[in-house]
């Protein structure tokens, strides 16, 4: 609506409202002059003569309609409306009800000089109360107490219409999306005729979206609000108050804002923690009782008691809609960068806003640098990964890659599976896409290792040297902090970490499968049987994700053969023998370190694993800078010591034989 449209409605708003207020100025003039002693000799039709001329949809008119008000409850309204408009009426309130200090409406004032008088007007439950339009302050009597018209609603009447600002910080409207797939369009469209169907229904069902792209959801819910012509508002289930009054008070003013400016209301709600009962149960309440249109946006369907729900379950885009995304993103430069379109597509599942987000990001960079020092196809890769890993970086460690090929120390049938393990992540989208091993079964499609062997063998180096060469972020999560006491809670933890994986295919690192994959033992309660299903969900998430997800344990003879046979890899990290711990020792200290007469062969008399050769090497280094030396044996052979001391074992004379 252009701008002189917006002036000619606001304007003719105008003339509706003070047409409207002005036989109800006269009759609050009328009574003045009664309660002054000078009789009025007209009769009191006059004042409220039939509103000719008042339009249908000015602002008023619309409120009343709404809130289904009568003649009298809108006169009432106006009443207080005046008061606000009109700086004369406070004096004219004083005269009319013959108390000088009584510079206000009241109910008794109203009733005395509107027609119509209706009792029931300011019970709790009639319209000018239980909608909030009015407020009743504190007074003696009910009668007698100041009416003040809700600001909210002041503004509405007088054609200014925004946000309620008890809301804001609660509930703001959705940014716009112009970006759809046709798959989510056509949700969009059953969406809002869903709605259509229902409107006729005493209670609206809650529309629950499903799935795990939370942006594409969004989008779909904005675009079924626009062929109804109708606003989308979120609100944070983090702001939800627990306080019943406080909950019941954003209730109705929601309910109103909704009414009033067309809107749905859209809760992104997954649960919350353990421990935040209460907020869980406020929100559960609201969703049950709140009578606006509502969507949830949730990774699974939401149970309700009694209010009906419709479920739609909400997938990613296809391969086909994110490879269409990605060329009209890149427009020309999708063609020089031969095949790279596919990697992405293969490899990453972004939302449409995501992937043109990523293609802005890597043309800036461009910009800013020759083409030659980063091609676009690695600037996009590197920002698909940057914004893949936002939900991540809560739930797990990540691990910034810092080994190669050449640092790690293993027999070269392991490095020969390690290999193998890459390229079968490098190669997914060929063999099961191209070549048609998807077509066999969704089973078994993901890439599982187990990593064995004592702390400091090199288990997590050699995730590093996968990660580093498949240019691929690395996160690390402890199964014995995600194993929960709560029924439950277990597979929701491990839901959460997956399902943020999901969109960049980072390789996940699980430390102490031993917490989790013990020996199954005989089911003699229902905590043995929950056990297994712990299990049994993280196996089959393991299966079924896009990227590489890494096991690690100390004690693989503990695992249950029946697991194992569901890894597709298993590589034994071994002790270090004398050979190789030499080989880690000519390899650990970076270049620039300065060093003098160290002995490769000598150091690898210490019977310890790759891990400790580090912290000793490293411990050596500091002791070397600090006495303004090159780094040399006594410097080792001190950091040894204290290596030992954490170790709790004795360093023996054959171990450090000839070194000094």
């Amino acid at each position: 609506m252009n701008v002189t449209a917006t002036n000619n409605l606001q304007q003719a708003n105008q003339h509706s409202l003070m047409a409207a207020l002005a036989p109800v100025r006269q009759a609050l003039q009328r009574q003045a002059r009664l309660a002054q002693g000078k009789p009025d000799k007209e009769q009191e039709e006059e004042y409220f003569s039939p509103r000719n001329g008042l339009s249908p949809h000015g602002a008023l008119e619309k409120l009343c309609t709404t809130f289904g008000l009568s003649d009298f409850e809108r006169d009432v309204l106006l009443l207080c409306v005046g008061m606000e408009l009109d700086a004369s009426w406070a004096s004219l309130c004083a005269i009319a009800q013959g108390v000088q200090e009584r510079v206000y409406p009241t109910f008794s004032l109203a009733l005395t000089i509107l027609p119509n008088p209706e009792w029931s007007a300011l019970t709790p439950n009639a319209p000018l109360r239980r909608w909030r339009l009015l407020e009743v302050g504190s007074g003696n009597a009910l009668t007698t107490a100041p009416l003040r018209i809700d600001e909210q609603i002041l503004h509405y009447i007088a054609g200014v219409q925004h946000l309620d600002e008890r809301l804001m910080g609660i509930v703001e409207p959705v940014a716009a999306v112009n970006i759809l797939v046709p798959s989510h369009h056509q949700l969009a469209q059953r969406l809002a005729q869903t709605w259509v169907e229902a409107s006729q229904e005493a209670v609206l069902p809650i529309i629950c979206l499903c799935g795990d792209d939370v942006a594409s959801m969004q989008a779909i819910a904005l675009k079924a609000c626009e062929l109804l012509e109708m606003n989308l508002n979120a609100i944070f289930a983090s702001s939800i108050p627990t306080g019943i009054n406080e909950l019941n008070n954003l209730m109705r003013l929601w309910e109103r804002e909704a009414i009033l400016s067309n809107s749905v209301l859209l809760l992104e709600w997954d649960g919350t923690d353990a421990g935040e009962g209460l907020r869980e149960s406020a929100i559960a309440t609201m969703v049950e009782r709140i009578r606006s249109p509502l969507v949830i946006i949730s990774r699974d369907r939401r149970k309700q008691r009694q209010r009906p729900l419709i479920a739609i379950e909400v997938p990613k885009a296809t391969p086909n809609e994110q490879r269409a995304i990605w060329q009209a993103a890149l427009g020309d430069a999708a063609i020089s960068l031969n095949g790279h379109v596919e990697t992405l597509v293969s490899h990453f599942t972004l939302s449409a806003t995501t992937i043109y987000a990523a293609c802005a990001e890597a043309k800036g960079k461009l910009a800013t640098q020759a083409e030659a020092e980063s091609p676009i196809h690695n600037q996009l890769w590197d920002t698909c990964r940057i914004q893949a890993r936002s939900r991540l970086n809560d739930l797990a460690q990540p691990i910034i890659p810092g080994a190669s090929w050449d640092e790690l120390v293993l027999p070269e049938t392991q490095r020969q599976v390690l290999r193998d393990i890459a390229a079968h992540v490098r190669q997914r989208a060929k063999v099961y896409e191209s070549w048609g091993f998807a077509g066999k079964g969704g089973r078994g499609l993901g890439i599982s290792a187990l990593f064995a062997g004592a702390s400091g063998t090199g288990k997590t180096m050699a995730a590093e040297v996968i990660a580093g060469e498949l240019r691929l972020d690395l996160y690390r999560i402890d199964l014995s902090s995600v194993i929960s006491k709560y029924i439950g809670e277990t597979e929701k933890n491990l839901r959460r970490v997956f399902d943020a994986a999901e969109a960049g295919g980072a390789i996940l690192l699980f430390d102490e499968a031993d917490a989790l994959f013990g020996k199954r033992s005989e089911v003699k309660d229902s905590h043995d049987r929950h056990a297994n299903i712990e299990v049994s969900y993280l196996l089959q998430r393991m299966e079924s994700y896009r990227g590489l997800a890494i096991l690690t344990t100390n004690l693989k003879g503990s695992l249950d053969q029946a697991f194992l046979r569901r890894i597709r890899f298993i590589v034994q990290f071994s002790f270090p023998d004398a050979n190789q711990r030499a080989e880690i020792w000519q390899r650990i200290f970076p270049s620039k370190t300065p060093t003098q007469g160290l002995e490769a062969r000598k150091l690898a008399q210490l019977n310890v694993a790759g891990g400790n050769i580090r912290n000793i090497a490293l411990n050596a280094a500091f002791i070397a800078a600090d006495a303004g030396e090159p780094v040399g044996m006594k410097h080792v052979l001190q950091a040894a010591k204290s290596e030992y001391v954490k170790l709790e074992r004795p360093l023996t004379d054959t171990e450090v034989k000839g070194w000094v």
